[in-house]
């Protein structure tokens, strides 16, 4: 059977590797030492878990594909009869996302409030935080 170190499961799960040795450690997915020493994962414990925490209500979840995601604050909204611009400071970062003003209206975004740009190419997602 797959085994997978934590890294690895972490990277499946969508965690960093600290969370995922946490819930290993509070015995939410169990662990054994493979031949190397190293702590890892079997498949089948990990697709259950996985499984698991997939169908649980979590309303702070964040279901999207998009990576390298930069959490900030919301600097500035313009908003037109259609369109909507936001801006989000992410450290030294600032990013700009095109948006329709209904998306920033169901987001309840304002400025002030944490949101994370996700960059996906050349697309700028926002996700409420």
């Amino acid at each position: 059977m797959q085994s997978y170190t934590i890294g690895q499961a972490a990277r499946l799960l969508g965690v960093s590797p600290d969370t995922a040795r946490r819930l290993a450690d509070a015995g939410r997915v169990a662990t054994h030492r493979d031949e190397s020493g190293r702590r890892v994962i079997d498949g089948k414990s990990l697709a259950e878990f996985s499984a698991e925490i997939a169908q649980g209500d979590d309303d702070d979840a964040s279901y999207t594909s998009a990576r390298n995601a930069f959490p900030g604050i919301v600097t500035a909204i313009r908003l037109g009869d259609v369109a909507a611009q936001v801006t989000i400071q992410a450290g030294p970062h600032r990013l700009v996302s095109l948006l329709t003003r209904e998306a920033v209206e169901e987001l309840g975004l304002e400025v002030g409030m944490q949101a994370t740009a996700r960059v996906k190419s050349t697309s700028v997602h926002i996700d409420r935080t």
